[in-house]
């Protein structure tokens, strides 16, 4: 029952999203994909013209993605936006099918999937949200595997700076041969970034992201601070509630780290890494999904709320305000159920 009712509410979301996406179909995609072209025409990868983040066109990401996404400027914009849309719903399912949780709960989260509007709005746009849940899956699975889980550590970083912070907890939960891996596949791909897109690429990075990651009072940004600022906050008294909440969920991430089962404190860090981002869009909601699974497998099935709350049968009547309380409430969750149930209880089993 489950899986068939999964499979028809995933398909139906996926599908209808498609069908009306119209020309927003793979509206960040795009980016990349002119970033790539750019950089095979000979020209600079960033366009350093923009004011702020969320205009279409804006490639913002570091050089070391480019390396990852050259292929895609071969093809056609048409033809590649629709590959890529292929290659994200297979890194979601991918990573699903590789949770460690329970058969059902995998299940379970494709249902969810095909209903969260994070998700759905990920797909639509091209973004690289699915990618990073498949390699935050796999660091969770084989956590204990210092080579697979510096490698998918420093690709995520690679792709977007904030799942660099599976390498702060690596070193902090002392997988040092992990945490040197990672360095040595960034300093790879850093190289490379550096023959594909020049020196250049990484002054006009830096010039950019410090010009478009505000991140109290860029548009539809729903960080603590910029929430709190559209609701009526100053934007002095925003941008300190927000330094507080980026102090907050460093130094939980540092006690899930040194105190927390490996598992939990994993799941602490994927959350805490979107959370210490400047700007969090609604769609990072999506990878909530991880650390839902793992409560929901372990009992705790009011955790599949989460989703639920962000469901595209609620959109436009989605307040900003939900998406940071999401986050908090995950973070919440997974350190109640880490303490309660007690050391040694924690790690979660590879179930067929």
């Amino acid at each position: 029952m489950l899986p068939a009712l999964a499979i028809l509410v995933f398909v139906l979301g996926v599908g209808a999203t498609l069908a009306v996406a119209g020309e927003t179909l793979g509206y960040d995609f795009l980016a990349y994909h002119a970033a790539a072209s750019r950089v095979l025409d000979g020209q600079p990868a960033y366009d350093t013209s923009y004011q702020a983040a969320g205009g279409f066109g804006l490639f913002y990401y570091p050089p070391t993605f480019l390396p990852l996404v050259l292929a895609v400027g071969l093809l056609s914009p048409a033809a590649a936006t629709w590959a890529w849309t292929g290659l994200l719903l297979v890194a979601f399912l991918a990573g699903t099918a590789i949770l460690p949780v329970h058969r059902r709960v995998r299940w379970l989260t494709i249902l969810l999937a095909g209903q969260s509007w994070p998700f759905l709005f990920a797909i639509k746009l091209g973004q690289v949200g699915p990618l990073l849940f498949l390699l935050f899956a796999a660091g969770w699975r084989w956590m204990d595997r210092p080579r697979v889980l510096g490698l998918v550590a420093a690709l995520g970083a690679a792709i977007k700076l904030q799942p660099a912070v599976i390498l702060l907890w690596a070193f902090l939960t002392r997988r040092f041969a992990a945490f040197i891996a990672g360095g040595v596949v960034l300093v790879v791909l850093a190289a490379l970034a550096t023959l594909t897109g020049g020196t250049r690429a990484w002054s006009d990075f830096l010039l950019l992201v410090g010009r478009v990651s505000d991140p109290i009072t860029t548009p539809r940004n729903v960080t603590v601070g910029a929430v709190a600022w559209q609701l009526g906050l100053s934007a002095d008294a925003a941008a300190a509630l927000q330094w507080l909440s980026l102090v907050i969920v460093l130094g939980l991430l540092v006690i899930a780290a040194l105190r927390l089962d490996p598992v939990p404190s994993y799941l602490v860090a994927v959350v805490a890494s979107q959370l210490l981002s400047p700007i969090l869009w609604d769609h990072y909601a999506m990878l909530l999904l991880l650390p839902v699974a793992w409560m929901v497998d372990k009992g705790r099935w009011w955790a599949a709320i989460l989703p639920l709350t962000t469901s595209v049968l609620l959109l436009g009547n989605i307040p900003p305000w939900v998406y940071p309380l999401g986050f908090v409430a995950a973070l919440v969750g997974v350190y109640g159920i880490a303490i309660n149930r007690g050391k040694g209880a924690l790690t979660v089993p590879v179930a067929a």
